[in-house]
């Protein structure tokens, strides 16, 4: 039996159509969705997340949250007012709760023109109702969330670009009000839930380290900065990347350049997260970035495919 994961369910946009793969049945190699689902005619497609039954899908266009049904129709919407063509490249994201009761929405209001600041909306994922509406004090472009595979709370990195990054957590017990927290830094990025839940790591917004905190409270557990990986700290950098490959293992990615070629060169480092000791590295070959490695907490990690599709890799294949 392979451990939990952080996500079951991933998405890809490609030709226009939302790509669902269940990781939890999927093989090796280059993955096959699951299942497939149509937007609506011109919505251009920003963020998406699928429930692991794959019967309730949400998205985000610059100006709209949409749900579809089991079908594919659409179930509901709810307008981001008032509608934005500010082009400041704001990015709303979206996740559902493990359990799809509710929809997670981050909205960058502050770059769309739309007010003086951020809002994180809860909805009904059934009926589209707001359950709760939190002001943020952020001006993000983007935000990127990570669900708790355990107990259902969702993790919220909201990107300031050079001003910093902000962590918030949420929760939504069945029968209450929802719940924030706000983390006490502005100059960490979530990277990755371990596969139990029991820790996250982020990484210095100026890419100096990385560090491992306990879940719920943040306390860091172990920083390591990039001297502690051989490399040099006036040259080379931990990336906004990695994860963990398996619950005692996190995959840590130290870049830099070639001072020849001037090219860029990145190496994936293997930590125990029990003890904080740094071991091999992970030689994996990627297409594009090092935002294409994606481990998934089981020994497994996935790539990108030269179709755009996940491709799903195991020790040294």
């Amino acid at each position: 039996m392979l451990p939990p994961r952080t996500a079951q369910v991933i998405t890809r946009h490609l030709d226009g159509r939302i790509h669902a793969y269940d990781l939890a049945s999927a093989g090796f190699g280059e993955l096959a969705p699951a299942a497939v689902f149509r937007p609506r005619a011109g919505d251009e497609v920003v963020s998406s997340a699928v429930s692991p039954d794959l019967r309730r899908t949400v998205y985000t266009t610059l100006n709209e949250i949409v749900a579809l049904d089991p079908a594919g129709e659409v179930a509901w919407t709810a307008p981001f007012e008032p509608h934005s063509d500010a082009p400041h490249g704001h990015r709303p994201g979206c996740a559902l709760a493990p359990d799809a009761r509710t929809v997670w929405v981050y909205r960058p209001d502050v770059m769309a023109g739309r007010g003086p600041s951020d809002q994180w909306v809860v909805y009904d994922a059934d009926s589209g109702t707001v359950l709760a509406r939190h002001e943020l004090e952020t001006s993000g472009h983007g935000g990127i969330h990570l669900v708790h595979p355990t107990d259902g709370s969702v993790y919220l990195d909201v990107g300031e670009g050079q001003d910093g990054t902000v962590i918030f957590r949420g929760a939504a017990p069945a029968g209450a009000e929802p719940e924030f927290t706000t983390y006490p830094w502005v100059d960490r990025c979530l990277i990755a839930m371990a596969p139990g839940g029991e820790q996250f790591m982020t990484v210095d917004h100026g890419q100096n380290d990385v560090a491992f905190h306990h879940h719920p409270t943040g306390e860091v557990l172990f920083t390591l900065a990039v001297e502690a990986f051989g490399h040099d700290p006036e040259a080379d950098f931990v990336e906004w990347a990695g994860g963990y490959l398996t619950p005692d293992t996190a995959l840590v990615t130290l870049g830099g350049e070639d001072a020849d070629t001037q090219e860029e060169w990145f190496r994936h480092h293997l930590v125990d997260v029990r003890t904080g000791k740094i071991g091999g590295e992970l030689a994996v070959e990627l297409r594009r970035s090092p935002y294409e490695l994606v481990p998934l907490g089981d020994g497994t990690w996935l790539t990108e495919a030269p179709s755009g599709h996940p491709f799903r890799r195991r020790g040294a294949s």
